[in-house]
């Protein structure tokens, strides 16, 4: 009887077994039903080839959002109704006449794009039972049914947005996390990233970026993480890796990006190279910045240590390891023009590292774009490392090189009389390819000042002859400079002067602090508006027109030109002595410093605990005060020993003036520099010997 009455238990236990079996079968079939568009996205993307390299690049991170969710081993049947919403979308991608105008509908796919990379982090994040926050809005929100919704409502409004081919404002949901990070401590180089005013022209240098942009959004584990665009000075390997930064950056995907540039050599730059990187990408990335300061929080010696091996291993490898799950798409990190990192010296460090064996083993979610020019130091070290990408500018074929210098040199010289099909072809055809000779040649032939025609500059231009030794580059170089230079006279002493001082300052400066320093130049026939020289030379320098900008070269080849007599000739700058800096930058000290320049309300209070501190730096320390505080010691340094300037050197450093120096540097965040720059003088005043005595009483 105990037995039979035990029937029904079993049966209803059985049948309870059956239904939660039924159940489980139902949400695996639900899910292979969601999960099957996103799996022929991702097989169909790959067949598609004529594509804008922007769209490209969205396509791949909608790849990488869907491998995310194909990937996620348990999700949820809470989040089923977003998930369908997802489904739709990708379903919706590859219809017909979605695909034959997707180029035309960029800006759109951008969005949608980064609506599904967020998309695809909540889903993993809410079924992990992880804590999140979204931001919608102005709103900070950790309801999943309130997010799910927010992102189904967006992804509506955006497939319908790109069915009507119209442009809406939709804010799009981002992940966030409620936490205070502090990475203060790493060094930075500010003014090393991103430069989109340096792009290509938009219609070219197609394949290249489309060939750059498949090895980023690769998801093949074996892809090589570090490729090597090179090629010789002028074709264009900057405009590229800004371009690709640029992609990146809209696309609101992980990157970075770290510039190196011929006229900030003076601020060691490799030294900063890895924890900028760090920093910027803990600024782009949540997961990137909390994994970062979980290594670096209460470690000051590892924050600002020198060592670049610890740099790559802790700052870079070690975050980036931790957080391959939670990251949509590859993270692509750009380090632009290395060669102009200064000696070889300068990048023997980077190069190991990128070089070695262990970096074929980065992280799998890891590139690195590297661009440079061909030096000996970097061909041996690129050519001996098998995990090394390398792609060469100058074995791009004519036929495509043609079609993009005509497409630009079009447009640069577009509505110019007596500037036809004709003029245009023959540029094409003297440039040799180099994108910089093209720039430089349209700059050159558009009217500036008054005096010639842009047919006769033109007719200047095609005239021109390359002599042995000398490079197109050069020649036109030498061109333009004769144009407003004479050859001998005032004006030319001018020029050297003023090309000296735009070369020799370790920081740019905007057109006004240079003038401000030349006023104290020790010559009084030196104290000019050096306008008079540089307003014929913006074809060669930018800041010359926009007067709020540095005056800096805008290629790295002048630079070069300028310094080697055997090719720029009488217009070659002697960079071997800097007395009018030096004496300039000594004056400028002793006339500005003064106690408590940022009018602080207290001393007892630490800069990072004054909320305007920057508005009051901004407006008490000029431009040429604060160069002149960083780089006084340097041009003394380069300077022959002179009892005039030693006697200005014991005005500072045996007053109250130093005191006021050093509290300029630490309002700037450079203190260090302070010990480097006495070191210098104090270098400088041993050279000197028996003049030693007169700073006795010091």
């Amino acid at each position: 009887m105990d037995d039979m009455k035990s029937i029904p238990q079993a049966l209803q236990t059985t049948i309870g077994l059956v239904g939660q079996a039924d159940a489980a079968v139902t949400t695996i079939q639900n899910i292979e039903t969601i999960l099957q568009p996103l799996k022929l996205f991702n097989s169909f993307v790959t067949s598609l080839s004529n594509v804008h390299p922007y769209v490209q690049f969205a396509l791949g991170i909608l790849t990488a959002a869907s491998q995310l969710l194909i990937d996620q081993a348990n999700l949820d049947s809470e989040v089923f109704g977003l998930l369908n919403t997802v489904k739709d979308l990708y379903e919706f991608l590859m219809e017909k006449d979605i695909l034959e105008n997707i180029d035309s509908m960029k800006e759109t796919l951008r969005k949608i794009s980064q609506e599904m990379s967020a998309t695809a982090l909540f889903v993993v994040k809410y079924c992990q039972k992880k804590n999140f926050v979204v931001r919608i809005g102005d709103r900070l929100v950790s309801d999943p049914q309130t997010v799910a919704q927010g992102h189904i409502k967006n992804l509506g409004d955006l497939m319908q947005q790109y069915r009507d081919r119209t442009m809406r404002d939709i804010q799009i949901n981002v992940y966030h996390v409620r936490e205070d990070l502090n990475l203060e401590g790493m060094a930075y180089a500010a003014g090393a990233g991103l430069n989109t005013t340096k792009k290509c022209l938009d219609g070219t240098r197609r394949e290249i970026l489309k060939d750059i942009t498949q090895w980023i959004t690769s998801r093949d584990v074996n892809a090589p993480r570090i490729l090597w665009l090179h090629g010789q000075a002028g074709r264009g390997k900057s405009a590229i890796a800004h371009t690709i930064g640029s992609l990146i950056q809209d696309m609101g995907a992980p990157g970075a990006c770290f510039c190196f540039a011929h006229d900030r050599q003076s601020e060691r730059q490799e030294e900063k190279i890895l924890t900028t990187i760090a920093r910027d990408l803990a600024d782009r990335e949540p997961a990137f910045r909390r994994a970062l300061s979980d290594i670096v929080s209460n470690n000051l010696a590892l924050k600002t240590t020198c060592d670049v091996v610890q740099q790559w291993e802790r700052f870079i490898v070690e975050p980036l390891s931790k957080i391959s799950g939670e990251i949509v798409g590859n993270v692509v990190v750009i380090i632009d023009a290395l060669d102009e990192s200064g000696p070889d010296t300068s990048r023997r460090d980077i190069l190991r590292l990128l070089t070695t064996a262990d970096a074929a083993g980065l992280p799998t979610n890891f590139r690195i774009l590297l661009t440079s020019r061909p030096l000996p130091d970097i061909v041996r070290a690129m050519a001996a490392a098998p995990h090394v990408k390398a792609i060469s500018l100058d074995d791009i074929p004519w036929k495509l090189v043609e079609r993009d210098i005509k497409l630009f040199v079009s447009m640069g010289l577009k509505g110019l009389p007596s500037i036809g099909v004709e003029e245009v072809q023959n540029i094409i055809n003297k440039s040799g390819g180099l994108f910089e000779w093209a720039r430089v040649a349209c700059e050159f032939i558009r009217p500036t000042k008054a005096g010639a025609t842009p047919k006769e500059r033109y007719d200047d231009l095609m005239a021109l002859e390359v002599e042995e030794g000398k490079t197109l580059l050069d020649e036109t170089y030498f061109t333009i400079l004769e144009g407003g230079i004479p050859k001998s006279g005032s004006i030319i002493k001018r020029y050297r002067s003023v090309m000296r001082q735009v070369v020799m300052t370790h920081e740019r400066l905007p057109m006004a602090a240079l003038n401000c320093m030349r006023e104290k130049y020790p010559n009084k026939q030196d104290h000019y508006d050096i306008n008079l020289i540089l307003e014929f030379m913006s074809p060669v320098l930018g800041g010359v027109m926009d007067h709020s900008s540095p005056i800096r070269p805008l290629h790295a080849s002048f630079y070069d030109f300028l310094m080697d007599p055997s090719r720029s000739g009488v217009y070659s700058i002697d960079v071997s002595d800097a007395k009018d800096l030096a004496f300039a930058t000594l004056q400028i000290l002793r006339d500005n410093l003064q106690f408590n320049i940022c009018d602080l309300e207290s001393s007892y209070l630490a800069n990072s605990e004054v909320s305007d501190l920057s508005e009051r730096i901004n407006k008490k320390i000029s431009h040429h005060l604060s160069y002149s505080c960083l780089f006084w010691a340097q041009h003394l340094e380069k300077t022959e020993f002179d009892l005039e300037l030693a006697g200005q050197v014991r005005d500072i450093v045996g007053s109250e003036k130093i005191m006021f120096w050093m509290e300029i540097l630490s309002l700037l965040g450079r203190v260090g520099k302070g010990v480097s720059a006495l070191a210098c003088v104090r270098r400088w005043l041993l050279v000197g010997n028996g003049c030693i005595s007169a700073f006795d009483d010091t």
